[in-house]
């Protein structure tokens, strides 16, 4: 069983992603399933699938073969899967105003408006949710969830820059990436969803998290040496990892450094088949496969924050999953175009760190005020920000870090 998985992963077959990208699929949709009515559930099939066929679309065509991914393509793909995102919040719109599935009927997870929190009333309630203001809660858990995949590309590149990984092979380890990222959030949103629906203090949680996430992004340097990662370390004590690539394989049974010559057909550079002898009984991990790892580590620990800050915006699990989805689809072609460019915008993480703080707060003027009798104190009328008080606030951070980072660039950028 061992050697079948690893000889599928070691592959870049079509029908092998294809099959890998179902089962994620489908872990994904069992994840969120028990959150939604059977006739919700069908929605949700339809949004995966529509992701299964875009992944499968992305890495059997337009990727089957490695390469480098140039600046123009990485350009290109960043503004289809952006106009993707936002284009989506359309449907949103017409599905929830339609009713389509049961989305946005009166079974639709919501916040209860202030006067009824005050009144006694619970801060999530089951009500009709009208396509404007579905669409503006997936715009801005979109828009949310876009920015804070920024400060991600930080530590992407990063780990990239420590494994000296192949540009050319760069786009598998991201794409294997998101299929582990649609099963962690899928599974995590659902678990957070019945969470909140059952104990709702849990609301006050998120929010402190938040707070204190901001407050550790601007007051602590994290490790930027990934080899010091105790995953890693535990990989590599438990098992064999190989010092080269093996093409763009995660596992090799090679024991040299593979050799490569120009096919004289083809013209193109291929790899020559290993020397007689060479081969080893057992499977070895590649250094992609570390890579791959610690991306999804990454991911994990990006997830933590963000999906609590897309709650703060809205308690209905689809549109949580469908923009945070949709803001992860686009994250690789994102880090092409941005990896070499992000480092100019010095005033991006200043942004990011307001914009967690924005959210945690948001969260906690909903959700401290009815619970102040816990602490001895008379409860209070809780504080609800407008959604589209939201959107402007989240999209004006952004600018304004964008338009001070080209005003005022960093010293050294300003010399050179």
């Amino acid at each position: 069983m061992l050697d079948s998985i690893l000889s599928l992963l070691a592959t870049t077959d079509l029908p092998a992603a294809a099959n890998a990208v179902t089962a994620a699929a489908n872990d994904a949709a069992s994840a969120v399933a028990p959150a939604a009515s059977s006739a919700k559930l069908w929605a949700y099939v339809a949004f995966i699938g529509l992701v299964v066929f875009f992944l499968a679309l992305d890495l059997g065509v337009f990727h089957r073969e490695a390469h480098e991914v140039s600046m123009k393509e990485a350009a290109t793909w960043s503004v289809i899967w952006l106009s993707c995102g936002i284009a989506f919040s359309g449907f949103v719109y017409w599905a929830y105003d339609a009713k389509w599935l049961g989305l946005g009927d009166a079974n639709t997870s919501r916040y209860n408006t202030s006067e009824a929190i005050a009144a006694g009333g619970a801060i999530i309630t089951s009500g009709v949710v009208s396509g404007a203001d579905a669409a503006k809660q997936y715009l801005v858990g979109y828009v949310v969830e876009k920015s804070l995949a920024m400060d991600n590309i930080f530590v992407i590149a990063l780990i990239f820059s420590f494994f000296a990984i192949p540009a050319k092979y760069q786009h598998r380890v991201l794409f294997w990436g998101i299929i582990g990222a649609l099963i962690m959030r899928g599974g995590m949103i659902f678990l957070g969803a019945e969470l909140i629906l059952n104990y709702q203090w849990i609301l006050i949680i998120f929010g402190g998290f938040l707070i204190l996430t901001a407050l550790k992004m601007a007051l602590i340097k994290g490790n930027d040496d990934p080899s010091q990662n105790a995953v890693v370390k535990l990989i590599k004590k438990f098992y064999p990892v190989t010092e080269f690539f093996d093409g763009q394989r995660f596992f090799t049974k090679r024991t040299l450094k593979p050799t490569y010559s120009i096919d004289p057909k083809t013209g193109k550079e291929v790899q020559d088949p290993p020397p007689p002898g060479s081969l080893s009984a057992k499977w070895a991990i590649t250094p992609l496969f570390l890579a791959l790892i610690l991306v999804e580590i990454t991911d994990l620990v990006f997830a933590v924050d963000s999906i609590p800050a897309i709650f703060a915006i809205t308690p209905d699990p689809f549109i949580v999953f469908t923009s945070n989805i949709f803001a992860i689809l686009g994250l690789r072609a994102l880090y092409f175009c941005l990896a070499a460019l992000i480092m100019k915008f010095r005033f991006l993480k200043p942004a990011l760190i307001l914009i967690l703080a924005f959210v945690g707060v948001k969260l906690l003027l909903l959700s401290v005020p009815p619970y102040l009798s816990v602490i001895g104190l008379e409860n209070g009328k809780p504080i609800k920000i407008d959604t589209t008080v939201s959107l402007i606030a989240v999209l004006a951070a952004l600018g304004v870090a964008t338009v001070l980072s080209v005003i005022f660039p960093a010293k050294q950028q300003a010399k050179a």
